[in-house]
């Protein structure tokens, strides 16, 4: 399967997902950021608390943050797809009272490390492939 890619935001690099609210998808641009976790974080995406409120009632608990966003923060499994990539499924996402402006949220390392990513040749654009 080709790789999924998307324009750069802002000069960054960008992924979209398609979250399920009842019987219509809502997309989301992401901030793809390598930085943002590690490969053992107990998240793999960041959304602002009230979409994940919105797009779940599953609570799996909190987690202490210390970077960019300092605190305890809810946990919450949220079904996410990106349908280029045939990839759905439920992750686990942390919720904060603000995301990067231009940005709906942020991919952290520990999802992007799912994919093969990279501008794939491209400097104007960010992609996923399998």
């Amino acid at each position: 399967m080709p790789p999924a890619h998307w324009p750069l935001r802002k000069r960054r690099p960008t992924i979209e997902l398609m979250i399920p609210q009842g019987k219509r998808l809502r997309r989301r641009r992401l901030l793809a950021d390598t930085g943002a976790g590690s490969n053992d974080s107990n998240f793999e995406l960041v959304l602002s608390e009230a979409d994940c409120q919105r797009f779940t009632d599953i609570l799996l608990g909190q987690v202490q943050l210390g970077r960019a966003y300092s605190g305890w923060f809810n946990v919450y499994l949220i079904e996410v797809r990106i349908p280029r990539l045939e990839f759905a499924e439920a992750v686990p996402v942390v919720g904060v009272p603000r995301v990067p402006d231009g940005f709906d949220g942020i991919a952290c390392f520990k999802f992007l490390n799912r994919f093969q990513y990279g501008n794939f040749g491209n400097p104007d654009r960010f992609g996923l492939g399998s």
